[in-house]
């Protein structure tokens, strides 16, 4: 696009404060006139761009005005170059971007910029797996979002049941390498896996957007609801001390300590959505934990030991 090429002539020449015709060129990847052209068109837009004729001549700007198109601390500049840094290697067009905002930064903040752009790398790819594709739908979802269109899904939700809802795109969330759109529909928000959306088509239809939506305050609430959905079952159990940390780690926020037994072991309360859930992760604890509240579950540890014990005693 032509206007984001002139962008880039404009942060190329505060950077450097002169520049010739042919080294836009080879900067920008076009031709010597196309740049000329685009030197030309900044002039008549009243950017104040002028030539300087003669042997070591090229185009400034007047009295070396700038347009500072980043206003940023340098402490912002670290900061923002660390979090966009990685993903350059995810996104193309990132990379990109990156190199026209590190034109754009004084001088004095662009080595810093420059080496926390590469500081971080982020593998997705848990230890022993494999990195999952990104969805091939998720841009697509992102345009229409962006550009405030409507989007015709073929959708299957969890039960196998199939739907082609009309919906209004709100965002997208990437959990746990997990996409969700984030929409409107006639029955009000939903929430959309993107592995499951077999068809979306984008339609010049508006997308109605309510006033003073944000994002990460609606996804907060959709985490909070499926989470308390995850709760339906409880157990209080005895576990050493030392060993807390270990059983947190494992069942993560549904974790909640009681407080100590009084035998050098903590009373904990762990809930998940099924008693044969809480089982099967406490079943490999064998001794070292201690089920002191809720029958199912220790019908359910009783149950899958017989099963064990059947199966490879000798």
């Amino acid at each position: 696009m032509r206007a984001d090429r002139l962008v880039a002539v404009l942060l190329l020449m505060q950077a450097r404060g002169r520049v010739t015709a042919a080294e836009l060129a080879g900067e920008l990847e076009v031709s010597v006139a196309t740049a000329r052209r685009d030197l030309e068109a900044l002039s008549a837009a009243g950017v104040p761009v002028y030539p300087q004729p003669g042997r070591g001549g090229g185009w400034s700007l007047v009295g070396g005005a700038r347009t500072d198109l980043s206003g940023l601390s340098a402490t912002e500049a670290r900061a923002l170059f660390l979090l966009v840094g990685p993903a350059t290697s995810i996104v193309p067009e990132a990379r990109s971007a990156l190199r026209k905002l590190l034109r754009a930064l004084p001088g004095t903040f662009r080595a810093d910029a420059e080496a926390a752009a590469g500081a971080v790398v982020i593998d997705p790819a848990r230890w022993g797996g494999h990195e999952r594709e990104r969805p091939r739908l998720v841009e697509v979802l992102q345009d229409a979002t962006v550009r405030r269109r409507r989007v015709d899904l073929v959708y299957t939700d969890r039960a196998g049941e199939r739907s082609r809802p009309l919906v209004d795109p709100w965002g997208l969330v990437d959990k746990d390498d997990i996409w969700y759109l984030v929409a409107g529909t006639d029955d009000g928000q939903r929430t959309f896996r993107v592995d499951r959306i077999a068809e979306a088509v984008v339609t010049e239809l508006p997308a109605r957007r309510p006033a003073g939506f944000e994002l990460s305050r609606a996804w907060r609430r959709v985490v909070d609801e499926v989470e308390r959905q995850r709760s339906h079952v409880s157990a209080t159990v005895l576990v050493e001390a030392r060993l807390l940390p270990v059983l947190r780690a494992q069942f993560e926020r549904h974790c909640s300590v009681d407080g100590p037994a009084g035998d050098g072991r903590v009373r904990v309360r762990l809930t998940a959505p099924t008693p044969l859930m809480i089982a099967q992760q406490l079943a490999g604890w064998g001794a070292g934990i201690e089920v002191e509240e809720s029958e199912p579950v220790r019908a359910e540890l009783a149950r899958l030991g017989s099963e064990l014990v059947e199966r490879y005693a000798t």
